[in-house]
């Protein structure tokens, strides 16, 4: 950066014109108008999610816009005006066709980012991040453009009360009372569960995902959990925003000078610490890949490291929606994510040495914050912990040879009693058929059932739709019943999912993989004592070869693609169906893998080992 004036040249007549005339219209300096650029941007969308972005987006800009000068201890630097993105809501789509946008919010968002940030040659950014997809496309697109850049994610909303029950309702309140005919109740549900504005309260995906940008580095600590309508987020954090975006922009600390292996694996080993949504195994390898790594499973944390250190080192810490009671409201007020962050670092399960955006440690910003011990209602510790084992699992097996399935252990109500569960396959082709029998008929289903919904992922849907009305709907026909009835599927879940649900399945359905051979009545086999999924009549190559040739045959017959695979009938969706790469990879529109990396930017192993010593049956370490 020149610490001189600079002198207008006639070398771009047009941008000189309109950068003057910006800055004219901003309040700034028109001297430094070829000076490197600074500035906000914010996530859109239809949705409560976003309703407190532009807020928060004026708010920085407005504060970042006094630090704009050329006097001592000011930013030298062009302001740029503030820029949205547009996504989807996913609870308002949850099972309509629409929903097939939803993970393509995260492209959409990344592409959106990616064109303003290199566009407008950004060298300091401040996002505010909403929703589950866009904070997601937000980092990934700032790790490529890697140039300073922080996020701020706007907040969760409060959780309602049942006016009649008197009981905290949510997002997920509502979806789960979907199959009831008490109308009077659906109603006053609906319009109880979500008071005000923020994204969803409880440990579903936003509030993973917001979590792990944080434990990552790229997000301080203490402004994960308060609620969008905070007064910090107005009145405390734009200023702090801002001097952070200052010291990195001055010491030229970049994004992927704090995203690395050892804080990516934070990231995880926290998720797996807070019961986190199964998204965070999609989100994890696509953030992992624009920071620079070839394959997450190679680079970062293999299948079998991550569901050692879930099964034998990482417990559950917290008592929080879905699988539990409490809302991230609560943990704010019981001292915010650094109290689980502190816990960890504690008990030795987290590399305390990975740089922040705050210019500290992870080990430092948590001395400086000071949290609280928890206090064994809401957080827990690592030695009392409220599940004794991480909230996630991957599973291979016959039906998942990519290692890719992901089961959220946290949230399972019942079926797994033995580590095993063995039942029968009921097959349908697309989630609309199997919403259509739990709508209408939902006497069909038996105890130990497991629902196959296939062609629903990132190619065949396409988009790869997340299903919380199906599970929702399952969960209540389990819990009214008594029974077990689990579901897989090559699409994929809502944070707010809970039971025996398995998604990710891969390869997936309408690219030949295995699920696309199960028929009706099929035994289906969850072993989590050596984390396999299998079918056990695939097990016989004959039978395994004979379906082969009549999927093929069906599929040549249709033009070289599955009859049963969504409509890709807008250029968006087209886009999804030729490019997406599977879910193991982070089931992004990546046409060419190899061209991900650059060679040059070799990712590096380190020699951190979580600790086992609050494990005593952990038997292996990597």
């Amino acid at each position: 950066m020149r610490n001189s004036k600079t002198v207008l040249i006639d070398t771009n007549p047009g941008r000189n014109a309109q950068t003057v005339g910006i800055a004219r219209e901003l309040g700034t300096d028109i001297d430094l108008i070829h000076e490197p650029s600074v500035g906000v941007i914010g996530n859109k969308g239809d949705s409560q999610c976003y309703l407190g972005v532009q807020h928060k987006v004026e708010t920085i800009h407005e504060s970042l816009r006094q630090k704009i000068g050329t006097e001592a201890g000011k930013l030298s630097m062009r302001l740029v005006q503030p820029e949205y993105t547009v996504a989807t809501s996913d609870g308002m789509r949850n099972g309509t066709k629409e929903m097939r946008y939803s993970l393509m919010g995260r492209e959409v968002t990344h592409d959106s980012v990616c064109e303003h940030l290199s566009a407008s040659g950004l060298e300091g950014t401040i996002a505010v991040v909403a929703c589950d997809k866009p904070p997601v496309g937000t980092v990934s697109a700032i790790l490529e453009h890697n140039r300073p850049a922080i996020i701020m994610s706007d907040g969760p909303i409060r959780p309602g009360i049942d006016s009649v029950t008197k009981e905290r309702i949510d997002i997920i309140s509502g979806f789960q009372v979907a199959g009831s005919d008490d109308e009077e109740m659906k109603k006053r549900i609906a319009c109880e569960s979500c008071p005000g504005f923020g994204s969803c309260g409880g440990m579903f995906t936003y509030n993973t995902m917001q979590t792990f940008i944080g434990v990552m580095g790229l997000e301080p600590l203490h402004m994960i959990a308060p609620p969008s309508d905070d007064k910090r987020r107005l009145e405390q954090f734009p200023s702090e925003l801002v001097n952070f975006l200052q010291a990195m922009i001055e010491s030229k600390v970049t994004p992927r000078d704090i995203v690395n292996r050892d804080s990516i694996r934070n990231a995880m080993i926290v998720a797996m610490a807070i019961g986190g949504s199964t998204n965070v195994l999609l989100h994890g390898p696509e953030i992992a890949r624009a920071a620079g790594f070839r394959d997450f499973s190679e680079d970062i944390m293999s299948p079998e490291e991550f569901n050692h250190l879930s099964q034998h080192v990482v417990p559950v810490l917290i008592d929080a929606r879905p699988f539990g009671s409490y809302s991230m409201v609560d943990i704010d007020e019981k001292g915010g994510v650094q109290v689980i962050v502190k816990e960890l670092l504690n008990a030795g399960l987290l590399n305390g040495d990975t740089l922040t955006c705050t210019g500290e440690t992870l080990a430092e910003q948590i001395d400086r914050l000071n949290p609280p011990a928890p206090d064994g209602t809401v957080i827990y510790t690592v030695e009392k912990p409220y599940k004794p084992t991480g909230g996630l699992r991957v599973l291979g097996g016959n039906l998942s040879p990519e290692f890719s399935s992901v089961l959220k252990l946290a949230g399972v109500e019942g079926g797994l009693e033995n580590n095993k569960f063995v039942g029968k396959a009921r097959v349908f082709d697309g989630e609309e058929g199997l919403l259509y029998s739990l709508e209408n008929e939902p006497s069909v289903f038996q105890d130990n059932d497991m629902i196959i919904v296939r062609y629903e992922g990132p190619s065949g849907a396409p988009g790869m739709p997340e299903m919380l009305d199906s599970t929702s709907r399952i969960t209540t026909l389990c819990r009214e019943n008594d029974i077990v009835v689990g579901l897989m599927t090559d699409g994929r879940f809502s944070g707010g999912s809970v039971g025996l649900v398995i998604g990710h399945v891969g390869p997936e359905a309408a690219l030949g993989g295995e699920i696309a051979f199960i028929e009706n009545g099929d035994e289906i086999v969850i072993d989590l004592d050596i984390n396999e999924i299998n079918c056990t009549e695939l097990k016989n190559a004959d039978t395994l070869e004979s379906r082969k040739v009549k999927w093929k045959k069906v599929v040549d017959e249709n033009g070289g693609m599955h009859p049963s695979v969504g409509n890709a009938d807008t250029r968006l969706l087209n886009r999804m169906r030729k490019s997406a790469v599977s879910a193991v990879y982070g089931a992004g529109m990546h046409p060419d893998r190899q061209l991900w990396v650059n060679d040059e930017r070799k990712p590096i192993r380190t020699t951190f080992i979580p600790s086992n010593k609050y494990r005593p049956n952990s038997e292996k370490t990597f």
